[in-house]
């Protein structure tokens, strides 16, 4: 009994660290996609995980509402910070703190 309860244990363990890659790896994507469109230099070729939370989506699933940070430089000697935020593995919000545009 108690080896079922913990392979069971082990296993959502596994799942949940898997689709934090994932997710992972397509905040950093969008990150390096707006960087690139808006002309930004992304520092440090990362995103950090902030935030984890329940949320729902469009047609009202329950899923993992991951926040991740990052930071960006406009002139390439300063440090502004961007925000991710992914609803399952889909992006659901980018914003970018303002800076001036040169």
């Amino acid at each position: 009994m108690w080896e079922a309860a913990a392979i069971i244990v082990i296993a959502a363990g596994a799942f949940f660290w898997i689709d934090s890659l994932r997710a992972r790896e397509r905040a950093l994507a969008a990150g390096r996609n707006a960087c690139t469109r808006y002309g930004v230099q992304l520092l440090d070729e990362t995103v950090q995980f902030a935030r984890l939370r329940l949320a729902r989506d469009e047609a009202g699933q329950l899923c993992l509402r991951r926040t991740y940070t990052f930071e960006f430089s406009d002139t390439g000697d300063n440090r502004r910070h961007g925000a991710i935020v992914m609803l399952g593995g889909e992006l659901q919000d980018l914003q970018l703190e303002p800076y001036k545009l040169q």
